[in-house]
This record gives C-alpha cells, sequence and structure tokens, in this order.
C-alpha cells in the first residue's frame, strides 16, 4: 500500500510536467482534469462535509484505503515503507515526462487502456480477500473505472492526433514500453521486500 501510494501521490506531478511542456491550449484543457482528479480541489469557505468529500482527489482516497489497511496517513506521506526500487522507478517516470517531447510523455500513460478492468478486478479482488478493509477505503477503484476509461480515451486521441510523424510513433511505442517496465520494476521491487 505504501510503495503504491508513492508511485500514486506522484502522478499528477508527472501530469503537471506534461502540462508544462505541452504548447496546445487545447491539450492542456483536456489533461489538466487528471491532475485535479489526483489533487482534488480545495473546498470553498463554509462547504459542508459532503461537498468537502466531493473535493477530495484519489490522493485522499489512497489515505483512506491505507487508513482502512492500518497505515498512518503520517506513515504514507513520509515514505517510511517504500522501497528503493519502487522510488526509482517513480522518481524515472517524473523525469521522462519532463524531459520527453510531451507527445511521448502522454503516449507512456497510455497503460490505462487497461485500468478499468484492472479496476473492477482489484475492487473485486478487494472485497473478496479483505472483509476486513473498511468499504469507504475502496472509494478510490470505484472512482477509477469510469475515471481511467475517460483518460484511456483522452490519452489515446492525443497519442494519435500529435503522434504524426514515423519518430513520433516509434518515440510513443518506446513509452509505453518505457511505462511498462516501470510497472514491473515496482512489482519486482516490492516481491523482492515482502516475498
Amino acid at each position: 500500500m505504501a510503495n503504491r501510494f508513492y508511485y500514486q501521490r506522484n502522478i499528477p506531478i508527472k501530469d503537471a510536467a506534461v502540462l508544462s511542456n505541452c504548447p496546445l491550449r487545447d491539450v492542456r484543457r483536456v489533461w489538466l482534469h487528471r491532475i485535479i482528479d489526483h489533487d482534488g480541489v480545495a473546498p470553498s469557505v463554509g462547504d459542508g462535509d459532503a461537498v468537502s468529500r466531493q473535493c477530495e482527489g484519489g490522493i485522499e482516497a489512497w489515505l483512506s484505503l491505507g487508513e482502512a489497511c492500518a497505515l498512518s496517513r503520517d506513515e504514507l506521506w513520509h515514505d517510511r515503507q517504500v522501497q528503493p526500487g519502487v522510488r526509482f522507478a517513480v522518481d524515472a517516470y517524473v523525469t521522462f515526462a519532463r524531459t520527453q517531447p510531451w507527445p511521448v510523455a502522454v503516449a507512456s500513460s497510455l497503460t490505462e487502456l487497461f485500468a478499468p478492468d484492472l479496476m473492477s478486478a482489484r475492487l473485486s479482488a478487494f472485497e473478496k480477500f479483505y472483509g476486513w478493509i473498511d468499504s469507504t477505503g475502496l472509494d478510490y477503484f470505484r472512482r477509477r473505472i469510469t475515471q481511467a476509461r475517460r483518460d484511456s480515451d483522452d490519452a489515446l486521441k492525443i497519442t494519435m492526433e500529435q503522434c504524426h510523424t514515423r519518430e513520433l510513433q516509434d518515440a510513443a511505442i518506446g513509452a509505453l514500453q518505457f511505462k511498462c517496465d516501470l510497472l514491473w520494476a515496482i512489482l519486482d521491487a516490492i516481491q523482492l521486500r515482502y516475498g
């Protein structure tokens, strides 16, 4: 949980790097919601609890999931259990988004094409095998089923429109392979530590 949280909290930083490199206003407008989905928005003064919960993003949902799994927010925010291999892989992803041409960085997000089904499977697995986790702790997965479909559709459309040369197309394929390798490295680091 702690290792995956490190990945999750760096996603909006990666997405901000894509935005900062992108000169196209229409693309930035589409991509911006990804940061809001993860970071949430600040509630207005005087908003009630129900409105405040609607303003929470994916990071807050992951913190709730961590608490439901008996990890404190402090423990998650301070990376006390993050494995070096996970940190290295995640930091490499952020660096990739900062240093590659923005359409290539967008293409690295195409792993989300599989996310809606993965989120459904993860939600079912949590409910089946981890019944002791409070159901509200699983809100992240519930939200991401629809968000991931929208995100993957956006990323695919942008990649198809903006990777219009053979060089960019090859780089987009390489970016997707890089991201798959990165996710694999995260899993390897976790398995090495926890078995």
